[in-house]
Formats: structure tokens, sequence, C-alpha cells
């Protein structure tokens, strides 16, 4: 008997010859980028000595003489359509993007289409390769190599960084945005660097010879929400869809799009098939959020992404078939969006019958650093809601949610799942309980909504996943802290103060499945010197840990922790996200003007003199007189100090301000005033060792904090 070929093995010889063919590619290389001159090797310019006989030299490579015959290059091709009627120097118009920091930065410095993107030799450089790609667009090596023109320009642009020590480029897509850059990289597009034509080959000839599948299947390009398929034809229902307003996927796909049409113009693919009129990628129905497709356009809604998301899985429900099974996977960081995807599968017809976090997210990524980024996807396990589902009844699901989430978060917990993963990962057994009902009233007959006012007191204008929110933030408080703490709300007696509260929960949820402890600390790598977009000049990176402000809000409410009386004591809120300060911070707080070791000797006489010791801006507050507390950044109007924290910053001293005190007194070696301070704390009660045994468990092992905490609790007078 014969053996059967794999269908892959086709591809292999694909590649093999088109590895050849690309051999005559690289003698068009050399030229590309002009005409008549072609050293890319140059390293300096010598120009003339000036007056007092100094020579400059010019480095980076650039041979300007070339870079203005390029010019010259270029404006004789743009007057030369190619056979579709396009210019081959894409001219298609920027995205607009209100307020979307992802996209908008190359309009702010001058930038209007996407050919402005790339200098002269890049753009030369690029319609020549296309030009030559464009012989081959009828064959079956046309779209592979367009491919590579597209993973040539992602690494040959004005927005691509130099990667020290290896000696090239770093692709613009690092990350999914368009980020400005400071300096740029330019290599020659005849090297084997990085991100350039060639080195794409050999990365895609890589890839295919891993894979190995011996299936085939069909794709289709249509809308989700008007899907061609057939009532009842499938057996599992399997979606990515849109984080919300995270990625603006048309608009950056338009990048690869204007370079794939001039390589092979007559792809059938390469047409916005909803709107003829539209010369770029698809958008007018692309479910994301603020996406605006022109300067006067109305950016996306969240009630557009809902109403979308729920029509495209009500599509999904009719498709499959009863005894079929759905995966949803979704990771975005905020409850914002997850409540939108959430409303729009329960509005869809699904019931959600549990949720997995599968690692799928690399740590190195610029977003995952010292934030609540996700390292994992959650996947959504669902299945389509019976028709004749009962009305549930809202006293049994609250009734229920507490033990659903517990059970769930020890079942993570044991597979090592943390942070933000876990509490995002939580949702689906909640959601089991809601969402098998076709609806959940209360005994006045009220339906329960899914998402509301998380202010509200009232279930049916609360939502209920504002309850979600809450039952895992008391479940991880019992966890780190204990029961009076999960059970307190304000001035609980035996629980400890707000500031401990939020601490703990601030760094329970910043704890990163893929490693121990929270995300963060002081170190920082190459790619952590990449600016904001909107920044004028690199800053010095902030020490601490950030969460966004919505996640934050979310579970501070409900466990009756006031952000605002916390605002630059404990945090720093900026541009939507919750910095908790650093306990280097907080040494002026706590003890002033003077220094450290003059601190030191006032703390151990006080120390010795009153138990019940106050820091600097506590015996300021008793004195009517109101130190100024750094770090107060946030934009919102604050209520003005008041004497007994009843308005504003509280001004007694905490759990927490006697620990990080203790800790600065670690760090500066004052042993004796440490001594002092621990003695009293230990006369005072459990509380002090209890947070602080709490916080060490809770900070990542090889930071600061952690090496400060635990050279504390070693300082402990032995009872």
């Amino acid at each position: 008997m014969t053996p059967q070929v794999p269908p892959y093995q086709d591809l292999f010889a694909t590649l093999d010859e088109l590895r050849k063919r690309t051999a005559r590619f690289r003698r068009v290389a050399l030229h590309m980028h002009s005409p008549e001159s072609h050293d890319w090797n140059r390293t300096t310019i010598t120009l003339k000595p000036d007056k007092q006989g100094r020579h400059y030299r010019l480095p980076t490579g650039l041979d300007y003489q070339a870079v203005f015959k390029a010019m010259a290059r270029l404006n004789e091709l743009a007057h030369k359509p190619i056979k579709n009627g396009l210019s081959p120097i894409p001219d298609e118009p920027l995205p607009w993007q209100h307020g979307h920091r992802a996209i908008g930065s190359p309009r702010v410095y001058g930038m209007k289409v996407w050919s402005d993107l790339f200098t002269a030799r890049q753009k030369l450089g690029l319609v020549t390769l296309t030009n030559h790609v464009r012989r081959e667009a009828n064959s079956k090596y046309g779209p592979l190599l367009a491919l590579l023109v597209g993973k040539s320009a992602d690494g040959n642009n004005s927005l691509s960084r130099w990667m020290a020590g290896y000696e090239n480029p770093v692709n613009l897509f690092s990350r999914q945005a368009l980020p400005m850059v400071w300096d740029f990289c330019e290599s020659a597009p005849a090297s084997r660097s990085r991100g350039v034509f060639f080195s794409g080959i050999e990365a895609a000839y890589s890839v295919i010879q891993s894979v190995k599948s011996n299936g085939t299947g069909q794709t289709q390009q249509s809308n989700a929400c008007k899907s061609p398929l057939p009532d009842d034809i499938c057996a599992v229902w399997f979606t990515d869809p849109p984080y919300y307003d995270a990625i603006p996927y048309a608009d950056l796909s338009d990048f690869f799009y204007v370079w794939f049409k001039r390589s092979i113009p007559d792809n059938p693919l390469l047409r916005d098939p909803f709107d003829p009129q539209n010369p770029l990628t698809p958008k007018k129905a692309e479910l994301t959020v603020t996406t605006a497709e022109s300067e006067d356009a109305v950016p996306k809604t969240r009630d557009f992404f809902e109403k979308g998301i729920s029509r495209a899985f009500s599509e999904g429900y009719r498709v499959l078939n009863s005894g079929g099974i759905g995966c949803i996977v979704f990771a975005h960081k905020t409850t914002e969006g997850w409540e939108a995807l959430l409303s729009g599968i329960v509005q869809g017809g699904w019931t959600i019958k549990g949720s997995w976090p599968i690692s799928t997210e690399m740590e190195t990524r610029i977003n995952a650093r010292e934030t609540a980024s996700l390292s994992t996807s959650i996947h959504l396990v669902c299945r389509p809601r019976p028709e004749d589902s009962p009305v549930g009844d809202w006293g049994e699901v609250l009734r229920e949610l507490p033990k659903r989430v517990g059970d769930w978060m020890e079942r993570l917990q044991s597979e090592r799942v943390r942070g933000a993963d876990l509490v995002f990962a939580c949702i689906g057994p909640a959601l089991e309980i809601f969402s098998r009902y076709s609806k959940v009233v209360d005994a006045e007959e009220r339906e329960i909504p899914l998402g509301g006012d998380p202010e509200a007191t009232e279930p049916h204008r609360k939502g209920f996943l504002a309850y979600v929110w809450e039952v895992v933030g008391r479940t991880a408080l019992e966890q780190v802290l204990g029961t009076p703490e999960a059970k307190a709300r304000n001035s609980t007696a035996g629980a400890l103060e707000e500031d401990a509260r939020l601490t703990a929960l601030f760094l329970w949820t910043l704890q990163s499945t893929n490693g121990n402890g929270a995300k963060g600390g002081e170190e920082e790598s190459e790619e952590d010197e990449e600016t904001d977009e909107e920044e004028e000049s690199p800053k010095k990176k902030k020490q601490g840990y950030s969460l966004i402000f919505d996640v934050v809000r979310r579970f501070a409410q409900p466990l009756g922790i006031h952000l605002p009386e916390w605002e630059g004591r404990v945090i720093e809120t900026e541009k939507g996200v919750v910095r908790l300060l650093s306990v280097k911070e907080r040494g002026k707080q706590l003890f002033g003007e003077e220094s450290i070791s003059v601190a030191g000797f006032r703390i151990e006489e006080q120390a010795r003199r009153d138990p019940q010791m106050k820091f600097d801006f506590a015996v300021g507050a008793e004195a009517g007189v109101f130190p100024k507390i750094k770090g107060r950044r946030t934009k919102s109007p604050q209520p003005p100090f008041t004497k007994g924290g009843k308005e504003g910053i509280k001004r007694e001293t905490t759990t927490l301000d006697r620990i990080h005190a203790a800790m600065l007194l670690q760090s500066s070696g004052q042993t004796n005033a440490l001594r002092a301070l621990l003695k009293a704390e230990q006369d005072r009660g459990p509380d002090f060792i209890r947070l602080a045994n709490a916080l060490s468990a809770l900070y990542p092992k090889q930071s600061e904090e952690k090496r400060l905490l635990d050279a504390m609790l070693l300082a402990m007078p032995r009872t």
C-alpha cells in the first residue's frame, strides 16, 4: 500500500522552491534603495572642515546622496500607477482614533498617510520589492511572497528601534500599537537582519516545518453577526472575540494591507466585502470600542460593542447543535470590558459551564510589567441555554455564590493560578449560577441585571457582577488577612484599618501566575526604556505597583474602603491607573523633613514614653497643621483636609504606617529605634506582626520590600 503524503508536505515543497526563487530577490535588494547607489555599508560621512579646521562625521551609515536620489526616484514612481490604479507608494490615510493611545501618536507628529511611516530609502526599497513580487502575483508563490513583504515593512520603518547587543532592528509590532520612537534603526534590505525580507522566509519555513497536521479545513470571510452557516450544523463553536477597547485591530492591520494590495493586486480577499468604497480593511461593523474611521466619525460605544457581541453569540447559538459546546477566549484586564462581554454571552442564549485560564501571554511584553496584565487567556466553556429555562430566585443565587467562588478559587490556587488571572477565572462558576436561568428576579419580581451601578444598594440596580467582585475580594482578604477583614465594613471592630486591607488586596491582585508574588520591582529591562507615546521626553520610572482604577474601585467599594481618603498617602491615581506608593516614598509623610537618623532618636524616646506613638502627619493634624503629602497627582477634585480625617486623607496613625516606619528604620540601620518600635508594637497587640507576615507573603520574593519585612520580623523581640 502506498502511504499517503500529508498535505503539509506539499507546502514544504512549495517553500523549498520559494527559497530558491528568493535568491534573485537578493540581487534586487542590493539596488532597491537607488538605481545608481547601493553602498549600504558606509558607517560615517566626513564633511568639509569648518573655519577652525574641525571635521564633523555623521554616524548611522546614511549615504545622504543616496537619500536624495531615492527621493527623486520616488517622485517619479508616484506618477506611475500600477494596473489597479493605485499609486505604488501607499497614500491611504492613517486612522484617527479618538483618544486611543495605541494608534493616535503618528498623526500628532505630522504623519497623515501610511507611507509617512517610512523613510525615502525604506519606501523605495519596499516599492521595488512589491514590483518584483507582483510578477509572481498569479502564481502559488504570490501570497507567500506578499506576506514576506509585510514582514519586511514591519522591520524596516521609521518606528523600528535598535536592539542593542544583537545588531538588529526591533520590529514595529512588538505590541499592538504604533508608538512614536525618538531614534529609529534603518536596516539594509539585502541583509538577513531580524524582521527583513530574507529573515522572514527562513522564519516562515521553520514554523511550517514544526506544523504536523494531516487534516484539511476551509476558511470563509463573513460577518460574525450574519453567519452563512445553516442551523444546528456545528459540534464546536470556538471564538476569540475583540478585547473591547484594548486593540484597534482593523486600523493596525492596514499597515500590512496597503503593501499587500500592491504586491498581489488581483487577490479577491484584498477588498472590503461589506463596503466596496472602502480602500482599506473593514471597519464599520468591527466590534471594538472608541474606533473612529475619520476626524468627524463618532466613536463606537460600549452599547455598540455589547449589542454586536450579543448578535454574534446568538449566531453561534443558532449554528451549534443541541449537544454542541462553545468556547470563548478573553483576556481583557478591566471589569468594564468583561461586563460588556458577559452581557453579550448571556443575552446570546448561552450558559457558562466553566472558565479555565490557559497560559498564552509572554511575561516580557511591555504592558505586563508592574501591572495586573493577564498571564493567561480565560477560556469560557459554554453550552446553549434551553429555551424552557426556569426563572431564578435572587436569594438562592446569592446564597450559592460564595461557596462556588470559594471552591473554584481554592482549586485554581492549587494549580498555581494567581492574581488577576484568578480573579477573572472565577467569573465562570459565578456566571454558571446566574446564566442557567432565563432571568433572575428578587422577592418583588424585579429582574436582576448582569451589570449595573456598583455604587447602588438595591440588587436590581447594582447588578449581579458587582456581587461577584465583592465575593472574590472578601474571599481573598479572608485568605491573606483573616475572617475579620473579610467581613469588615468601614471601622469594624477587630479588623485592620482600611489602608491595610487596600494594600493587601492590591498586592494579592497583582500576583503573577507565571511567577512568585506580585508583578513588578525596581529593575528595568532595555525595553522598559520605551517611553509613553504622549510623553515629551523619557521619564524616570516610578517605583511601586499599578492597577487599573476600575479594578481597584470594584473591589474597594463593597469592602468599605474609601479610595479618596488614601489618595496621596497610600495610593496615587493618574491617567486611570492607581499606583501603590513604595515604602521609600512615604518617608517624609511619616517622619517629616528631619533625617531618618534624627527621626530614629525621636522614635526611640517616644516609643518608651507613649506606646500609642503617632507620626509626623498625625501629630500635625492634632495641632491643626496639615503637612503636604507628596504624590497627590490625581486630576479629580479632592475634599479639603479636616481634623480627624472626616474628609480627605485620614490622619490617624495606622498599623500599616507603623510597619512602613519599621521598614524604613531597618533600611537605614537605626537598630535601637527599630527595637523600641517593635517592642511597643508587641505590647500593643498581634495586629502588627499579623499584617507584616501577610505582606511578606504577598510581596515578590526578590523585592526590596520583602527583604526589609523579613529582616524586620527577625528583629522582633522573643516572647
